[in-house]
């Protein structure tokens, strides 16, 4: 896809000077949070655990706030039809300057801005606590006369994959958007990958009866977020000192993704007189 910048470049080079001037600053400023509160809350069952300060491999936050537009990214988002919700679309126009001109009457162009995934709309969001099964631990205690402590010790680092249910373009854009949506709806740490480090221990404790044997499973959570990506052709416009921008050809695709839920933990726990 054609960057604004390049797009926008050539077609500076064929107008004259009494044309509004489009420039793009190189600001690299960070977005701003957004202050707005989460839409709804999970409960977590209580055979989930958090292991974010156990946890031998350090996982890093997945920093993905919704983006502020600028004043004149506010203004061309204002004029579209079909919502906008992609934050490098978005941070595209927050780049972009358009001076006015006083001899601009008259003066027309539109400007195809590429082929973008414009929004996307959940219609569902759940979790599935036993995504991924990471890890088993076994005590054999049918010798035994007193209870056994069985404890979560993880065996082999794990790395737990995400990803979209289906093959779409402009994948990255889609699956950024469906996490920012999926972060607000559960309030949970996401992301597409996630890794439990070899030597994460838990102090929670799992007797084992005498005469049994124990088996503690550990699973990886995500969440199954499903719902529809809206894609368009972007083009910007240019009439006088005005501007705005057309979106053609559009498109809804049903999409659904898995993200697992970072250092979090299920335990399942089965004791048995019998080997399972």
């Amino acid at each position: 896809m054609k960057s604004i910048k390049t797009v926008v470049m050539f077609f500076l080079l064929s107008v004259s000077l009494a044309i509004p001037s489009i420039t793009f600053a190189k600001t690299e400023g960070k977005p701003e949070s957004a202050k707005q509160a989460p839409v709804g809350k999970i409960t977590i069952p209580s055979s989930v655990v958090i292991i974010s300060k156990e946890n031998t491999y350090p996982n890093p936050t997945q920093d993905l706030p919704r983006l502020q537009p600028s004043e004149l990214a506010k203004t061309l988002l204002e004029t579209s039809k079909i919502k906008i919700e992609n934050p490098d679309l978005i941070r595209m126009f927050n780049e972009t300057s358009i001076s006015n001109a006083p001899l601009a009457v008259g003066y027309r162009a539109k400007i195809y801005l590429g082929h973008w995934p414009l929004n996307y709309e959940s219609t569902e969001t759940t979790i599935n606590w036993e995504y991924k099964q990471i890890n088993r631990n076994f005590h054999d205690n049918r010798g035994a006369k007193t209870y056994f402590q069985l404890r979560y010790n993880q065996e082999a680092q794990k790395i737990v994959q995400g990803g979209l249910t289906a093959n779409i373009k402009n994948a990255e854009d889609v699956k950024k958007m469906m996490m920012l949506t999926a972060m607000e709806k559960t309030n949970l740490p996401l992301a597409f990958q996630t890794i439990v480090g070899y030597g994460t221990k838990h102090a929670r404790v799992y007797n084992i009866a005498p005469k049994h044997l124990g088996y503690l499973h550990a699973y990886a959570p995500a969440v199954n977020e499903k719902g529809k990506v809206t894609f368009g052709e972007v083009y910007l416009v240019l009439k006088g000192n005005q501007r705005s921008l057309m979106i053609k050809n559009v498109t809804s695709h049903g999409i659904g993704a898995w993200i697992p839920v970072q250092d979090h933990l299920s335990f399942g726990f089965v004791t048995s007189p019998h080997p399972l």
